[in-house]
């Protein structure tokens, strides 16, 4: 079987560390990076979380880089009402026991997609925009070399950090901007998509019943995220954005989505970050962003527990 080979770029946050059991546990696809970026909390706590979650995951052989620790332009931004102030709070997280790699990780990018052929590698960004960014400007190679950039972000009628952005374009938009006004496909998965991937108390349940360490992590990690989101933004199950990312990846048919013209809002004092998506018309030829629309949600739910089961046991 042909494993479609991701690198994923993220501020682990609770949702982030399930994309990466999600991307870890399930076997079409082949993790071969993960990298880390400044948003829901500083990058030294994000980079911490992720090495956290790689070992209860039991992910070895897989480098790990840290990233931009701050934005391109504006003053850093963070989530400690969603996310707490570790970025993780909730489970009690082990030691890592694996060491960053030494490149940063716009390096440790670049090195990847152009030690492979053109066409093989998909970009999976859960967080602000920073790294793909600057590996697209200091490599433009890569933008030709790269299959798609599916990322977690944006919204094309729905935000959450302003009324019309969402959090992860909001607090890099001048990255944003720059990604998705690249030639290489660019889908959104933005919150229309990702408030359909709600963590009910059912789907807690199915986790529950997995019955091993890192589907416990798992269920603390929604327990904590679902207090936060109802108190944050009224969400009596929360939303579970960064696997739908992922999801699309392993399989397109779980996410519908629609060709549409997208650019960012970088000069807005009302609108600064909103994902402005052109729907009057349809999509030109040359257009190259699409933004995903309805998540078949029960599939998506069942990738995630296929993945823990995958996963198993792992001693901590």
């Amino acid at each position: 079987m042909m494993t479609k080979k991701i690198i994923l770029d993220c501020d682990p946050g609770h949702d982030d560390a399930i994309a990466i059991l999600l991307a870890h546990g399930n076997p079409e696809i082949e993790l071969l990076a993960v990298t880390t970026v400044v948003g829901n909390q500083t990058l030294p706590k994000v980079t911490r979380n992720a090495l956290a979650v790689a070992r209860i995951a039991g992910i070895t052989g897989v480098p790990f880089a840290a990233g931009a620790d701050r934005p391109l332009v504006r003053t850093i931004e963070n989530a400690p009402d969603i996310h707490g102030e570790s970025g993780m709070d909730g489970p009690v997280l082990p030691e890592p026991s694996i060491e960053l790699d030494s490149r940063h990780a716009v390096d440790l990018i670049i090195d990847t997609i152009m030690a492979h052929e053109p066409g093989e590698i998909t970009l999976v960004p859960t967080g602000g925009l920073t790294n793909i960014a600057l590996a697209a400007r200091k490599e433009p190679r890569i933008v030709e070399r790269v299959k798609e950039v599916v990322l977690m972000g944006g919204g094309y009628h729905v935000g959450n950090w302003s009324a019309v952005a969402e959090f992860n374009i909001k607090i890099d938009p001048e990255a944003a901007h720059i990604v998705f006004n690249e030639s290489w496909p660019v889908v959104m998965v933005g919150l229309d998509l990702t408030h359909q991937a709600l963590a009910t108390p059912e789907v807690v349940e199915k986790v529950q019943a997995v019955g091993t360490k890192p589907a416990q992590f798992v269920v603390e990690l929604l327990e904590f995220f679902g207090i936060t989101y109802k108190d944050a933004q009224g969400f009596d199950s929360p939303p579970v954005h960064d696997p739908c990312a992922v999801a699309y990846v392993i399989d397109p048919t779980i996410v519908q989505t629609v060709k549409v013209p997208i650019d960012i809002e970088l000069t807005g004092t009302l609108t600064l970050g909103m994902t402005v998506a052109d729907f009057r018309a349809p999509a030109p030829d040359d257009c190259t962003t699409w933004a995903a629309t309805t998540l078949d949600a029960d599939r998506f739910w069942d990738l995630i527990i296929d993945a823990l089961n995958n996963i198993g046991e792992v001693e901590l």
